[in-house]
């Protein structure tokens, strides 16, 4: 498995009974985990969290906050990343912490070019890989269909002094930009994604992962450079294993070498906590 353990603004202190409670900064958060099926162990730790997100049984649910909390916050990742967090109505707080794994494999490509690199990032989010590509000196397109969290991105790359960064950030359908990427002759030295499970484009286009990753995918791979670098795959798709991630970037990209492995938290205990599936395609040298 591949571990985010270098965080010092995150730390995950504990799961169980389908819960996970987590430091962020300075402010605790215990939030829905269905695959932490066996016992919570530090009940004194859960008392402290200052916010509890209750799932409803029709669907949703809603924070329930202990004390009074910003409306919004940050953390730092390595030496320059920040992020403003803040509790979602959908119990996110707009980062990933275990996508840093990602973050820093891709980081370290680029440094390690020696020569300019250009990143697509689609499904981008608020821009942890879009940042974390950035600071390593590559130039960035960043596409994702919700307007807002565009604007979340942004305001990540000014809290990281990275405001004046070659990064382009687009509101679109992430299908219909490759397509035009492809028409207009643009061409990528690392692409990753981060596809949801469902969802809906700008304009109400329908994604569903199983039917229309590979359709992406494959128009992804048309529009990597001569000279790619990598090409990276994250799945938070219930029932879908490393290897299917993997299998998809060997049969679209079959001139390279694919890793495909779980991406997880530590937890104590000696326990790793799996948060998705992530596959790494790389050239053949």
């Amino acid at each position: 498995m591949w571990l985010s353990d270098t965080w010092r603004d995150y730390q995950l202190l504990d799961t169980g009974d389908g819960m996970k409670l987590e430091r962020w900064g300075e402010i605790l958060l215990a939030r829905p985990e269905p695959q932490a099926i066996w016992p919570q162990q530090e009940q004194a730790a859960w008392q402290q969290a200052d916010a509890v997100y209750h799932r409803s049984s029709e669907g949703g649910g809603h924070w329930e906050f202990r004390r009074t909390l910003p409306d919004a916050w940050e953390v730092t990742y390595g030496r320059s990343l920040r992020f403003q967090v803040r509790p979602t109505g959908f119990k996110h707080t707009g980062l990933f912490p275990e996508q840093a794994t990602n973050w820093d494999w891709m980081a370290q490509a680029i440094r390690g070019a020696n020569r300019p690199v250009s990143v697509l990032n689609l499904f981008a989010y608020t821009g942890g890989a879009t940042l974390a590509c950035a600071a390593a000196g590559a130039s960035v397109v960043h596409v994702d269909a919700a307007k807002g969290m565009v604007a979340w991105a942004k305001e990540n790359a000014q809290k990281s002094k990275l405001e004046s960064a070659p990064i382009r950030y687009i509101v679109d359908d992430a299908l219909k930009f490759v397509q035009r990427e492809e028409r207009r002759g643009h061409r990528y030295d690392g692409i990753v994604m981060d596809p949801p499970s469902y969802g809906r484009g700008p304009n109400g286009q329908m994604f569903k992962f199983e039917k229309d990753v590979y359709p992406l995918i494959q128009a992804c791979a048309r529009i990597l450079s001569d000279t790619p670098l990598f090409f990276v795959l994250n799945s938070y798709t219930a029932g879908f294993a490393p290897a299917v991630a993997g299998n998809a970037l060997t049969c679209a990209l079959p001139k390279g070498h694919v890793q495909s492995e779980n991406i997880g938290l530590p937890m104590g205990r000696g326990m790793v906590l799996p948060c998705g599936a992530t596959a790494r395609w790389t050239p053949w040298r």
